[in-house]
């Protein structure tokens, strides 16, 4: 398929996407928007790890703001781009690791805390930049962020809109972890790669369930892990880790 804001290939089990708009630190369009959900909804079939990443200095420096010369429905364009886009990322059918190579601002910091895993580079930061143009963080980061940082340091980063460091933001709990730039693409590659031999049915299942924790009390969440605990004792990979640590041998996880 031919895209115009995206690349997207595929490698041993890998799917990586690549925000392709490098001459505007790949700002979000409509097309974008519209091309990063069909990608993540129309994953290859052997697929069992996604990559979403930037091309260039930048990993996304949010809305493209040209836009807005011809006039923006912002509460369409949440509802009906936005929304759809941050869905194939939470309910992909396998993990998604943001790769984050550059700033990441405003939507497009929100679009890579929406992944399952976010490995920065160090020199790459995160931007709350709505409040410089008069508008509220949206793209899922006032849901996002406090839950992951605590409200005081979601209110400051919304308030004053300065970069939070790749390492900072790793401290802080909101990303997984910052590596240093010489060794990202190769950190990167390994996490994938490790992702995407394990035992991807029991990965959803975790998502699932760190999911339900935002609603559930203690006695709910119990049950929610009963109910998962069975599904994944049916499966294949289940069998598997089984009998390879009963053999001591490495287990070769399908899937399924």
């Amino acid at each position: 398929m031919d895209h115009q804001t995206i690349t997207v290939s595929h490698h041993e089990n890998i799917t990586r996407i690549v925000l392709n708009r490098p001459q505007v630190m790949n700002a979000l369009n409509s097309t974008m928007r519209a091309e990063i959900t069909a990608a993540l909804r129309d994953l290859p079939t052997d697929t069992r790890c996604a990559v979403l990443t930037g091309n260039g200095k930048a990993f996304c420096s949010g809305q493209d703001l040209s836009d807005a010369t011809a006039g923006l429905d912002v509460a369409r364009i949440l509802r009906e781009e936005y929304e759809p886009m941050l869905r194939a990322i939470t309910e992909a059918p396998v993990p998604v690791i943001a790769a984050v190579n550059g700033i990441a601002a405003g939507a497009g910091a929100n679009l890579a805390l929406a992944a399952d895993v976010v490995i920065a580079a160090e020199s790459a930061s995160f931007v709350q930049a709505f409040s410089r143009i008069g508008l509220i963080p949206d793209a899922g980061g006032s849901f996002i962020i406090p839950r992951s940082t605590g409200t005081a340091r979601a209110k400051g980063m919304m308030l004053f809109a300065e970069p939070v460091s790749a390492r900072q933001a790793a401290d802080w709990g909101m990303i997984w972890e910052a590596v240093e730039d010489a060794g990202f693409e190769a950190q990167v590659t390994a996490r994938a790669t490790a992702l995407a031999q394990g035992p991807t049915q029991s990965y959803l299942a975790i998502r699932e369930a760190l999911a339900e924790t935002a609603v559930n009390d203690m006695a709910a969440q119990l049950e929610v892990e009963a109910r998962l605990q069975a599904r994944m004792a049916a499966t294949e990979d289940f069998a598997e880790g089984v009998a390879a640590f009963l053999q001591k041998r490495r287990p070769v996880f399908r899937g399924r």
